[in-house]
């Protein structure tokens, strides 16, 4: 948790239009290419829900197993996009800049539709509820208005 601690910006990351770019998410996630699935934040407005975007370009490493001449997003990477997503709206908060959010847990998980190259995604998150150690967010990726792929996740903070 003290390298958590050193990643951190050690405050809340904000734009005058409720927006977040690429490298504000950089100063919010430690996670980076190839393993960052958010590119950018479009709605931060509200303190408890957040809306990002992803866009899939098919030049992705994955697409080169997953699957050769008809390519699908893994759905683990959807789930991932999500939690990472949940990560930025909950590493961003005034009250959990110095204690770390970590991802320990995914219930009911949906697919609803393939992924393929060229789709963007929009991704959705908010808090249910919010304790001292527990989170629970409810996540979407969305296509347009139509459901993709949902999930509940939980979070635990450090000290």
């Amino acid at each position: 948790m003290e390298r958590d601690a050193r990643l951190r910006a050690g405050e809340v990351v904000k734009s005058g239009d409720g927006t977040l770019s690429l490298e504000d998410i950089k100063r919010i996630l430690p996670h980076r290419d190839p393993f960052l699935f958010v590119d950018k934040v479009i709605e931060t407005g509200v303190d408890k829900r957040i809306v990002g975007i992803k866009k899939i370009t098919g030049e992705e490493y994955f697409f080169k197993g997953h699957f050769p001449g008809r390519p699908i997003l893994p759905g683990v990477i959807m789930i991932e996009a999500m939690a990472q997503l949940s990560g930025i709206l909950l590493l961003n908060k005034e009250e959990c800049l110095e204690r770390g959010a970590y991802f320990i847990g995914v219930n009911n998980v949906r697919f609803r539709k393939a992924i393929i190259p060229g789709d963007e995604l929009r991704l959705e998150a908010e808090i249910v509820k919010m304790r001292t150690r527990l989170t629970k967010v409810h996540s979407a990726v969305k296509l347009g208005d139509e459901v993709i792929c949902e999930a509940d996740f939980m979070f635990g903070f450090g000290s």
